[in-house]
């Protein structure tokens, strides 16, 4: 008897088990990503439901720390440093935390991954940034989403009953490719060269695009990085330079499968440099011209 009571009891709790491994949560996961320039910024957190109850201010009470989700705590985790309303958030993973008001939330993040709001401490924050709490139609389930992804900022948004909190997220793309390209030992050249043309088409400091790209240059020469250049010493009006590097750009482009796909881009710009100048300088030769006896 004793044997069979023990058998069921094992049956049962392994039931129990496999249930809940199962069943639906009442605050299932999420996960939300986006990359914005070249950073992937990542959120987990849980979504409760409203399920008809009077949520900011009745069951999550204002003036007091909320976990910003249910379950365990809400975590973002970031590949480069970005700003958060414009405050510096190193790269890393963090903590959600928040302190709702009627009118604004004051959203933490913690190096403490396991916080809770029973176990918060003040001590491990890494920043707090104050963001207002806009009215908008319900929204059922608690919600992170992104919005308005330009090539260096976005919107993260918290959403939930009828209040949505906006954090402005920032990165810099430029610090951010330069951390990468130091990671990076094996096609470093053509890393700085991308980094130059990214910004002199986006119109930033030439003068860093250009020790970009002179960078690029002393590892490995090709058209692609000699072209480069070409523009950015035209873009900062001087021509006569950048004609040097532009018809290299066309000698070393003769034989590469892929210069015929910038053929005619690269002709068209040394047409138009050539006419900002008055004297075009000749193709510089090895040869060097005999003394007269």
């Amino acid at each position: 008897m004793k044997k069979i009571t023990t058998f069921i009891t094992s049956c049962l709790l392994s039931a129990t088990y496999t249930f809940a491994q199962v069943a639906p949560a009442p605050s299932p996961a999420a996960t939300v990503s986006q990359v914005v320039g070249t950073t992937k910024i990542s959120v987990d957190y849980s979504r409760p439901a409203l399920r008809g109850r009077e949520i900011f201010g009745k069951l999550i009470p204002f003036d007091k720390v909320y976990r910003t989700g249910a379950n365990a705590a809400t975590k973002i985790e970031t590949s480069a440093d970005i700003t958060v309303q414009g405050k510096m958030l190193k790269a890393g993973k963090y903590a959600i935390m928040s302190i709702p008001t009627a009118n604004s939330w004051t959203v933490i993040f913690s190096k403490d991954l396991n916080v809770t709001e029973q176990n918060y401490s003040q001590s491990n924050d890494v920043l707090r940034v104050i963001a207002t709490a806009q009215v908008v139609p319900a929204v059922e389930s608690f919600t992170i989403d992104f919005s308005d992804v330009k090539d260096d900022a976005a919107n993260l948004n918290i959403s939930w009953e009828k209040t949505k909190v906006t954090l402005a997220i920032g990165v810099d793309n430029v610090k951010a490719m330069e951390a990468a390209i130091a990671l990076k030992s094996n096609d470093a050249a053509a890393a700085f060269q991308q980094a130059a043309e990214y910004m002199f088409q986006k119109g930033l400091d030439l003068n860093s695009a250009l020790s970009m790209v002179d960078k690029s240059l002393a590892l490995k020469e090709n058209f692609r990085n000699n072209w480069v250049k070409a523009q950015i010493l035209d873009k900062q009006g001087k021509p006569a330079e950048a004609l040097v590097f532009a018809l290299k750009a066309q000698t070393l482009g003769n034989g590469d499968g892929v210069y015929p796909f910038f053929k005619d881009s690269i002709e068209k710009g040394i047409s138009e440099i050539k006419a900002k100048i008055s004297v075009v300088p000749e193709p510089s030769t090895n040869t060097k011209k005999k003394k007269k006896a």
